[in-house]
């Protein structure tokens, strides 16, 4: 028995399902977060707060990706691309479930505009994927040379005492290099200078917007 193919009203209502999922029900991860080094130490009530404030736009970074991704895969034309933008956004979960938990942790809460980056970022993606598969991977893999520049950002900004959100971030950046350079070995195509930069002024909105809602 042959399996099944799934057509593109299959595909719709799986990306809708997962928006669900991604929006209501909490992450989990198969692997757990990477351990701090050394002793946990107690932090300030400014330094906590501002913990909160840079792991809810990690958090609503990774519900973006997930967004992204899944939109990529609906539209992407070659089978082996869609397939990977599935695994990519898979390995994902753990790291929205890291900074999920890391949130719960320091008694915090996650973005309120989680759901407009979702849908936001789904649209971006299906368009992307639409246009063709060089210019999505292309479109990934300049995404996750800002992620990765945005991560060792916030890495630096953290305050020295909180070496559990410092060791996430840092797993999640090496990871994102390499989703980086997946997309590039796929064949991504090198984005137009004013597109990118159209991408890092929206960035800039996400994350200055999740930063205190």
């Amino acid at each position: 028995m042959e399996p099944r193919a799934f057509g593109i009203i299959d595909r719709a209502l799986g990306a809708i399902d997962n928006a669900i999922k991604v929006l209501t029900v909490p992450a989990r991860s198969v692997r757990p977060a990477p351990p701090a080094p050394g002793a946990d130490q107690a932090l300030k009530p400014a330094e906590r707060q501002e913990s909160i404030r840079l792991m809810r736009v990690n958090h609503s970074g990774e519900v973006a990706a997930q967004a992204l991704y899944q939109g990529q895969a609906l539209t992407a034309r070659n089978p082996e691309v869609a397939n990977a933008m599935r695994r990519a956004a898979a390995e994902e979960v753990d790291h929205l479930a890291w900074c999920e938990a890391r949130l719960r942790e320091l008694n915090g809460r996650s973005s309120v505009l989680n759901p407009l980056w979702y849908a936001g970022s789904f649209g971006i993606g299906a368009l992307a994927g639409a246009i063709g598969d060089a210019a999505s991977l292309g479109f990934i893999a300049e995404t996750e040379r800002q992620v990765e520049a945005h991560l060792r950002d916030h890495g630096e900004r953290l305050s020295q005492a909180d070496s559990r959100s410092r060791a996430i971030l840092e797993q999640m950046r090496h990871e994102e290099i390499e989703h980086g350079a997946k997309a590039a070995s796929l064949g991504a195509k090198q984005l137009p200078f004013a597109l990118t930069q159209a991408m890092r002024w929206s960035s800039k909105i996400m994350t200055r917007s999740s930063y205190w809602v």
